[in-house]
């Protein structure tokens, strides 16, 4: 009779190293690199008395999706700062990055990354907006993935609903087809 030593202890093993040896070493290691600069805001009607909210805004929902997609363990982010230089070049001669033909690749080899999510907010008005990923692989230089949620309201609230359900969306389904969102 052999004695089958039970799986929990190994599983509490597992859960109490580092985060950060587990993308190492764990599952996470195989994931692809994803770097993300901050989303574009695309305002048909811009008004100049709340500039500085929207541009808030972009910032906030940008890192509010970095840290949902490394949390969800979907992809292994990068820092974007190496590409910086890259990124201000790009959105210097382009209104925006995701209109860009060859920005998410430029950005990508930047930063070291395998992939590139770019971003941007339409604003229609102020009551009518969304939000808008496209996912791109640097090496072939595709589109893998297109994202979208509807948003009424700008408001904190509302830009942070969208990101929450665009997070949980895309989790999904992962979770329901594991080559979703990966080359």
């Amino acid at each position: 009779m052999t004695n089958k030593l039970p799986r929990r202890p190994v599983l509490l093993f597992l859960g109490s190293l580092p985060l950060a040896a587990l993308a190492q070493t764990g599952p996470f290691a195989a994931l692809p690199t994803l770097v993300m600069p901050d989303i574009d805001l695309l305002e048909d009607h811009p008004n100049p008395a709340l500039a500085a909210d929207n541009a808030r805004r972009v910032k906030a929902v940008s890192q509010q999706l970095r840290e949902g997609l490394a949390q969800a363990g979907l992809y292994r982010l990068v820092d974007p700062a190496p590409a910086q230089a890259t990124i201000t070049e790009l959105r210097a001669a382009h209104a925006n990055l995701f209109e860009c033909n060859g920005c998410a690749q430029s950005i990508g080899k930047a930063a070291g990354s395998d992939l590139v999510l770019v971003g941007w907010v339409q604003k229609v008005s102020e009551l009518i907006l969304n939000l808008n990923v496209e996912l791109r692989e640097v090496a072939g230089d595709r589109t893998l993935l297109n994202k979208s949620v509807d948003m009424r309201g700008n408001n904190d609230e509302s830009w942070q609903r969208a990101a929450r359900f665009m997070l949980r969306d895309w989790s999904e389904k992962r979770a329901a087809n594991p080559r979703y969102g990966l080359p």
